[in-house]
């Protein structure tokens, strides 16, 4: 038994209201990065990489369903505020010039696959806190949290691979 649960007869839990923080925070990367996913999927529905963006699409969605079960599960409040945030935040991404007035730039794919990238690693960050959180926390599951993070590098890997056959193609119809 840990000196925690020694001393208090419970195990350690985080500061609510930091942890409230910081997993909202996330909560607002994760509708951004929804948003963007069902995008990316949708505008490249014919192409080779079609299945592969829907497939990750539908586990990036799933993946913030997970994190608010799990806030659900730590008692942390949803706020809403910040959930339009990271919907409106993805919104405004698309206004970014891009050499294109009304309709997608070839460039397009390449910096919405990088921005997937980070905002995998994100949401890898955010899995190994509440792993870590998961130790002294009998409310969070190790097991499904080793899950989470393992699907995470596999989404990782998924979309260095996607990025880098965008990059190439761009690449070589530049020249």
């Amino acid at each position: 038994m840990d000196s925690d649960t020694e001393r208090t007869g419970r195990t350690a839990e985080a500061d609510p209201e930091l942890l409230g923080v910081y997993l909202n925070d996330h909560l607002a990367g994760a509708t951004a990065g929804t948003e963007l996913s069902a995008r990316l999927a949708s505008a490249h529905r014919d192409a080779d990489d079609g299945a592969v963006l829907e497939r990750l699409a539908t586990e990036i969605r799933e993946d913030r369903a997970t994190l608010i079960a799990l806030m659900a599960t730590l008692g942390i409040p949803v706020r809403h505020y910040k959930v339009l945030l990271g919907w409106a935040a993805e919104k405004a991404g698309r206004l970014k010039p891009n050499g294109r007035l009304l309709e997608r730039s070839p460039l397009s794919g390449l910096e919405e696959l990088e921005s997937m990238a980070l905002g995998v690693v994100g949401k890898t960050a955010c899995w190994r806190v509440l792993r870590i959180l998961a130790d002294h926390d009998r409310r969070l599951e190790p097991e499904r949290l080793d899950d989470l993070l393992a699907r995470a590098k596999r989404q990782a890997e998924t979309l260095e691979e996607l990025r880098v056959r965008a990059g190439t193609r761009l690449a070589t119809s530049a020249a």
